[in-house]
């Protein structure tokens, strides 16, 4: 069974502060919401008065034979359902709004939430669990911002309104009625933990199944999968999580049917006790005042009341399930946001950043509890127009310095600054405009070609998309296809090869014209000839710029001006290729073994 670091425990009791979030969600609604409330008392109100008339209309209309005041109870019986069905589509418009706007301001406030959220957080969480919680559990709790909340109230007026009709007219029978009411309230409690643990657990699985399906469905999953022959175990693997998935929901939907469906026989049941009862006051000549028309009215609202109560003690369990939807959103809420503008932080425009970055004594931990840091102790300055090299095997830090750089993750020791400024002190926004960064694992959106451009300069003209594609040396290619710029690139970006999505996400970078460029094995899908022209490309859009480039192929960065050497987070070695190649050390070594192998390729 798979679960995600960040899945909550479902908890059985109502939490007071869950309740009272849910309860603020609506705030910018306390209009409507007041029309709504009003409406309901008008609507619960109004239910008690066809009782009455049918009261006087049997007692004194039929019984004593007055012909106006049965014409005057039958047409305010007629008039007060027309009222209310009126008022009931006012108020289902109301109440749509306000709960739809409601659903709107949530999914809005998760996802805006979740952007926010730092790099690692979206390493430790499955996609599936994330659009789970943006689609499910939202998707769930959408009839209960909608619906429960206003039958709740809806139904404890109409309780309301009808236990005072029934106790006007007869509080010995009111108390007949009602005595089961304890008993049903205490089950109804333990049968919502019930539903609320069973709620969690379908919710959980659900977002099992949408993560198994992203992974196993996508594109690099699907091509896995065919590829290894692993189509019978992931099919077997989604018909396993489906099972769960559908014990629970047949659970979820058996919780509590057996009482219910008491409920449900003691109400139908209740109305001949009723009838047992007066009728045995009548024979022993206690009639209390209870009067034909009294039974008739006083049955009338009993079997009113079975609704609302039905509903209350349902609503009291789904909104218990309900909880559990919402505990899940609100902890995705609830995530740290580590990576924000301070107080007073200071934006500078584009044109006046130059580009140095420094790294000061850095020391970072990805989890605050490792011992060993994944970048310890380094400092090294890189100065517009300069390139420095980061070369190291893997896990020596090489990327953690570049996410370092773009400000995805912050420093735990020390700092890294842009023109002098501690990367914190920035606004996210200077950063942004000023660093752009060129992965080796080149990610298109299923889009155009120019949307995936644009997303380097939103408002591009098609002569600054044609430039920076001639610059990646990708136009001639883009022209070639059958709708040019406008062509689907596809699924992550498989209708283009992988040296061709490199070329296109090099062209974004070039369109943003950063004034510091990181560049992780940007080359690394060429062939040797489009690697020769991205280069000569990369050496002009370098000019002015510091560029910070991983590279594993060292040939690409022989003439840079600055060669870092990393091991286990820290810097071995620094300084040209000439001078290290000189020291005869860790990158010596590297130099001559990948010499070697590629003279030994040449040959073969």
């Amino acid at each position: 069974m798979m679960r995600s670091y960040s899945e909550p425990e479902a908890k059985t009791p109502i939490s007071r502060s869950t309740l009272l979030r849910v309860v603020k969600l609506f705030g910018p609604y306390k209009g409507k919401v007041a029309g709504v409330l009003a409406i309901l008392v008008l609507v619960a109100g109004l239910g008690i008065v066809n009782p009455v008339m049918l009261k006087l209309i049997i007692d004194q209309g039929i019984l004593e034979h007055k012909t106006r005041m049965l014409l005057i109870f039958v047409g305010i019986m007629v008039i007060t359902p027309v009222i209310s069905t009126g008022l009931g589509v006012w108020q289902t418009y109301l109440n749509a709004v306000v709960g739809q706007r409601m659903m709107q301001d949530l999914r809005v406030a998760l996802y805006s939430h979740l952007q926010s959220l730092p790099l690692r957080f979206f390493t430790r969480t499955r996609t599936g669990e994330i659009q789970s919680r943006l689609n499910n559990d939202v998707g769930g709790v959408d009839s209960v911002i909608t619906n429960t909340a206003t039958s709740i109230v809806s139904n404890l007026t109409r309780t309301a309104a009808t236990l005072t009709g029934m106790a006007v007219l007869s509080w010995q029978l009111t108390l007949i009625s009602v005595a089961m009411m304890p008993v049903f309230l205490v089950v109804t409690t333990r049968v919502g933990q019930v539903r609320r643990k069973v709620s969690s657990d379908t919710q959980a699985t659900l977002a099992d199944l949408s993560a198994i399906a992203e992974e196993t469905l996508s594109v690099s999953g699907i091509l896995l999968s065919k590829v290894y022959g692993r189509e019978k175990v992931t099919h077997q693997r989604y018909v396993n999580e489906t099972g769960r998935l559908t014990n629970l929901m047949i659970r979820q939907q058996m919780v509590g049917r057996w009482f219910f469906g008491f409920i449900s026989t003691f109400f139908s049941i209740l109305p001949a006790l009723v009838y047992l009862v007066a009728g045995l006051f009548l024979h022993a000549g206690r009639s209390g005042g209870t009067s034909v028309g009294t039974l008739v009215a006083f049955t009338t609202f009993q079997s009113q009341l079975f609704f609302p109560i039905g509903q209350l003690l349902n609503v009291q369990v789904e909104l218990q399930g309900a909880l559990a939807l919402f505990d899940r959103i609100f902890q995705y809420l609830d995530e740290k946001v580590e990576i924000a503008d301070r107080p007073g932080a200071l934006s500078v425009p584009a044109q006046r950043i130059r580009g140095e970055i420094a790294f000061e004594g850095v020391t970072f931990r990805y989890e605050p509890d490792n011992e060993t840091p994944a970048v310890n102790s380094v400092s090294f300055r890189a100065e517009p127009g300069q390139l420095v090299a980061l070369v190291g095997h893997s896990g020596a830090g090489k990327s953690t310095l570049t996410y370092l750089a773009a400000r995805l993750y912050d420093v735990d020791e020390g700092r890294v600054t842009l023109d002098g400024h501690d990367l914190r002190d920035l606004t996210q926004e200077t950063i942004r405009d000023a660093v752009a960064v060129v992965t080796q694992e080149t990610f298109l959106f299923h889009g155009t070609i120019r949307e995936n451009l644009l997303v380097g300069k939103h408002d591009a003209t098609d002569a600054e998309l044609i430039e920076a594609a001639r610059a990646a040396s990708i136009h001639e290619r883009i022209s070639e296809l059958p709708q040019g710029y406008d062509t689907l690139s596809g699924e992550r970006g498989y209708r283009l090869s992988g040296g061709e999505k490199q070329r296109v996400a090099l062209a974004r970078a070039i369109l943003k014209d950063p004034k510091v460029l990181i560049l992780d094995e940007a080359t690394s899908a060429l062939d040797t000839h489009s690697e020769r022209e991205v280069q000569g490309a990369l050496e002009q859009l370098m000019e002015g710029r510091t560029t910070i480039a991983i590279a594993h192929r060292l040939s690409t960065i022989l003439a840079a001006d600055l060669i870092l050497v990393l091991d286990h987070g820290r810097i071995i070695e620094r300084g040209t290729h000439a001078q290290l190649l000189a020291q005869e050390g860790a990158y010596a070594k590297l130099y001559f073994e990948q010499f070697a192998g590629e003279a030994l390729s040449a040959v073969s």
